[in-house]
């Protein structure tokens, strides 16, 4: 079995961050590891709370992953300060790490920051050159290009700037009243539409570190970037085709919609 390992924060909701990367991972057939970044206090209707681990810490638990069990693959979500950042990408460095899904987790839905300019600053300058492959919405590639993106030329525009910024592949989502469901992937100085149908479903809680486990777990197992990317967005739909609804705010997507067999099986009732 391959092995993909998740860097990222915890949400204490199970929707988002490590909890949504371990599931999203498990189902699409890889196994799970974690180097935790920060604990949250977390539900469906915000963040209550956050603890950050030490630079120190986090890179112990990296150390303890790779020494041991190797990944095949990693996914990076949000990572708030740039001393985590820099341990991160040091310690990636000294392994060689291979295989790497880059979620830069920088503006909310809503536009509002979410790390210090620094921390930005820090991620383009160390992570994103490590990168195999950079997922960012709308809002994350108008900072990282430094346009604004209002609609399918913009975006093309943007994801090859990046792309050609950082030395990645660039997979810029849509939405965002942009293009609706429609991903592009720029890979190889090529563009390709990664086309989806839109979901009328407002529980989207943890839709980009979904998607870019599902992608890392796919490269993971041996598939070429583009067909990595196309299985990926076909399970999130099935995740969020399956409307799952849960508490009172925007809600988690239902990870385990394809498990079958005795163990997902509920008790019968009289």
């Amino acid at each position: 079995m391959k092995k993909v390992l998740t860097i990222a924060g915890s949400d204490s909701g199970g929707g988002a961050g490590i909890q949504a990367d371990i599931k999203t991972m498990t189902m699409n057939g890889v196994f799970a590891m974690s180097a935790i970044t920060a604990l949250t206090a977390q539900n469906t209707t915000g963040v209550q709370g956050i603890f950050e681990v030490s630079p120190e810490f986090l890179g112990e638990q990296i150390d303890s992953v790779f020494t041991d069990l190797r990944p095949d693959a990693i996914k990076i979500g949000m990572v708030s300060s740039s001393a985590l950042v820099e341990k991160i990408a040091e310690r990636l460095r000294f392994y060689r790490a291979e295989k790497i899904v880059v979620d830069p987790v920088m503006v909310a839905t809503s536009g509002a920051k979410l790390i210090s300019d620094d921390a930005v600053d820090t991620l383009k300058r160390e992570l994103f050159p490590l990168a195999d492959l950079l997922t960012p919405n709308i809002p994350e590639a108008e900072v990282l290009s430094g346009m604004e993106i209002r609609d399918a030329r913009d975006m093309e525009t943007a994801a090859e700037k990046i792309g050609t910024t950082y030395g990645s592949a660039v997979l810029l989502k849509g939405g965002h009243a942009v293009n609706d469901a429609n991903d592009l992937l720029w890979h190889d100085g090529e563009m390709k539409w990664i086309l989806g149908k839109r979901i009328d479903n407002p529980n989207t809680h943890g839709t980009g570190c979904t998607l870019s486990s599902a992608i890392a777990s796919n490269l993971a197992k041996g598939f070429k970037m583009e067909e990595a990317v196309i299985r990926a967005k076909s399970y999130i739909s099935g995740a969020l085709g399956a409307m799952l609804d849960l508490g009172a705010g925007s809600g988690p997507m239902a990870h385990n919609f394809a498990l079958s067999g005795v163990y997902g099986e509920e008790a019968p009732h009289d």
